[in-house]
């Protein structure tokens, strides 16, 4: 039960209900506000004349002074036909004169003559209150006319239309009109309005609620759970975006997933890589410590000699893992500026066609002259047009063919290096720039690099914010290309 009322739906719902109480109140009170308000203005207007038709048909003053035979007549007349009303004779000042009330009781020997001169003047009818002798807090409606004695202002004939009894009478009456009407209306309208709210509320929170069930189960491992979209609206929106972000949560955990097994792989790559060198290394060495006098001054040159290839080798990797960790890391940031594409490849040409000799490879360079410079940083593109060259080398063929050309296109200078070796299979070309991934014709154990010179190549040209482009046909070679804007001067 604690449960159920600490619902959404049973909050908004109790919240609901007091609010329709509250506004149920705040109606009744304006409507009989309203409805005395009326009530009064209309007795005014009703009995508007009164005072006047009094003051003409009898004469309040005998020389000047009060007839009070003549005003026992007025109160006594006026009692008969409306016991409601009271009088008061009240001279210019304001001061009350003489009065008929039922209990012959007031409080205020005075009234401010205002409200009486203003109703008098009045030509447009209007709702004026005065105050009530009987109550200096109140104020009541009133008939009021001026007084003349030989055409003199004597005084004025002041007449509250609803007096202290009728009140009585009429508030109760009024009052218990007012409780019936408040609570047949009150129970109408609130049952009318729990009923409607609770119904919409139900809908609001049949949403919500599958929307939490989603999201629980989510929690809970079910990272496929999605949200029902249907229709518009908040709600429609939260659960849109909640989507949004769940597919973003799911994409991460199989990236992740996927990292982990790369990371797995990369380990077990790197291990093995490295045991191999290390194992040479130990071996030849114990080797020459063992049989060091054995062995002629030959075989032991040649000993030294695997121990240090082994040795570059090793090192060759420790750096390639280190560039590539700090390239990925985005530890290592370009440091672009305008150089000729051309002249660094002239440099790297001469350097590599010293190692392509000995395999019988024809190493070509073709550009054209004039080309522009270009804008990057030259250590790195130095570091791919290298690693490219290197990789090309190794899968061709001896007799084979390796060519760099320099293509100037538009706003940018394009870098293509092609072999006439094995080439790659169609669906292995998508993974050869992942690290240790050198694609199944080959075999990295008895390769050089080891599969992480693409790598490395790639991550360059990301931070270069340029990509790198394969094309390959398994026998007839390999061409890797990529562009380098061309350096404009400001």
């Amino acid at each position: 039960m604690r449960k159920i009322l600490r619902s959404l739906y049973w909050k908004i719902g109790a919240t609901f209900f007091f609010i329709l109480i509250l506004l149920s109140a705040v109606y009744l009170y304006i409507a009989q506000f309203t409805a005395e308000m009326y009530y009064q203005e209309a007795n005014q207007q009703l009995n508007r004349n009164v005072a006047r038709q009094i003051v003409d048909e009898y004469d309040f003053f005998d020389g000047g002074k009060p007839d009070k035979n003549e005003l026992e007549k007025i109160f006594k007349n006026v009692a008969v036909i409306n016991p409601s009303m009271e009088l008061y004779i009240i001279d210019t000042g304001g001061v009350i004169i003489d009065y008929y009330a039922p209990d012959k009781t007031i409080e205020l020997t005075e009234v401010p003559l205002e409200p009486i001169i203003a109703f008098i003047e009045d030509k447009d009818n209007s709702f004026h209150m005065g105050h009530d002798p009987k109550d200096p807090h109140a104020e009541k409606t009133f008939s009021a006319a001026a007084i003349y004695d030989d055409q003199k202002l004597m005084g004025y004939l002041y007449i509250i239309l609803e007096g202290e009894e009728y009140l009585s009478a009429y508030d109760f009456v009024f009052g218990s009109y007012i409780l019936r009407l408040a609570v047949r209306s009150m129970s109408i309208t609130l049952a009318a309005a729990i009923i409607i709210s609770l119904i919409a509320l139900y809908f609001i929170t049949k949403k919500i609620n599958s929307i939490s069930s989603v999201i629980r189960e989510f929690k809970n491992g079910n990272t496929s759970a999605r949200i029902e979209l249907n229709g518009e609206g908040e709600l429609n929106d939260f659960a849109e975006a909640y989507n949004q972000m769940a597919d973003k949560i799911e994409q991460n955990i199989e990236e992740l997933k996927t990292m982990d097994n790369l990371r797995r792989e990369l380990v077990a790559n790197v291990s093995h890589d490295l045991r191999t060198p290390l194992a040479a290394v130990q071996g030849y060495l114990e080797t020459l410590i063992i049989k060091f006098d054995k062995l002629s001054e030959q075989e032991r040159k040649d000993y030294m000699q695997i121990i240090l290839n082994s040795s570059e080798r090793l090192k060759k990797l420790v750096e390639e893992l280190f560039e590539l960790s700090k390239l990925e890391a985005r530890e290592k940031k370009p440091n672009p500026e305008p150089f000729s594409i051309a002249e660094l490849l002239q440099d790297i040409y001469h350097k590599y066609k010293i190692l392509a000799e000995p395999k019988g490879i024809d190493l070509q360079l073709n550009f054209i002259n004039d080309l522009p410079y270009v804008y990057a940083d030259i250590s790195m593109i130095e570091r791919v047009i290298q690693n490219l060259i290197e990789n090309s080398i190794k899968f061709t063929p001896e007799g084979g063919i390796v060519e760099i050309d320099l293509i100037k296109e538009k706003d940018l200078v394009t870098v293509k290096v092609s072999d006439s070796g094995c080439g790659i299979e169609q669906n292995e070309l998508s993974t050869i720039f992942d690290r240790y991934n050198q694609g199944s014709s080959f075999n990295i154990t008895n390769k050089d690099g080891l599969g992480l010179g693409l790598a490395i190549v790639k991550k360059i040209l990301e931070v270069h914010n340029t990509g790198i482009h394969v094309e390959s046909s398994e026998g007839k070679g390999t061409t890797f290309s990529f562009s380098i804007p061309v350096y404009k001067r400001m």
